[in-house]
C-alpha cells in the first residue's frame, strides 16, 4: 500500500488506528501549540486527542503529493470536554516531508485561524447557550 492511500485512510478514521509505521522514529512535529521530536511523543499526542476530545471528526479536503513532500488540507472538529461541550472547528493544512526511506520525517500543521480564535469558539458557544 502506498503512503498516499495510507494517509487518506488514516485521515478518514482519525484518531483511531493510525498507521505509525509510515513515520520515521525521530519524526519532528509542530503545530501552533506543540513542538517535539520522536514517534513516541507523536503517538502520545494522538492518544491524548482521542481520550479528551469528544465526537472528533477529521475532514480531508485534499492531498497533494510531490517527490519528497505531501500537502494535505483538512478541517478538524470536536466537542471540548467542558460542561457545555462546545463544538470547535479548525481548518488548516499539513506539510509532510519524506526522508530517503519514504517515511514521514516532519509533520508541520498550520491553522487557518489563531489560537485565540479557537479559544473564542469556546466562549462564543457558552454565550449562545446562555
Amino acid at each position: 500500500m502506498d503512503i498516499i492511500t495510507t494517509l487518506t485512510e488514516d485521515y478518514h478514521r482519525f484518531p483511531l488506528n493510525q498507521t505509525y509505521s509510515i513515520y520515521a522514529p525521530d519524526v519532528y512535529f509542530q503545530d501552533p501549540i506543540f513542538k517535539f521530536r520522536g514517534l513516541q511523543l507523536y503517538q502520545w499526542m494522538i492518544k491524548f486527542i482521542q481520550t479528551f476530545f469528544l465526537n472528533l471528526k477529521m475532514d480531508l479536503h485534499s492531498i497533494q503529493p510531490q517527490d519528497d513532500y505531501i500537502k494535505t488540507t483538512w478541517t478538524l472538529s470536536w466537542n471540548s470536554p467542558l460542561p457545555w461541550k462546545p463544538r470547535i472547528s479548525i481548518s488548516g493544512y499539513s506539510e509532510l516531508r519524506l526522508n530517503a526511506d519514504q517515511l514521514i520525517a516532519s509533520h508541520l500543521d498550520y491553522w487557518n485561524c489563531s489560537l485565540l480564535d479557537v479559544i473564542k469558539q469556546h466562549s462564543f458557544s457558552l454565550k449562545k447557550q446562555s
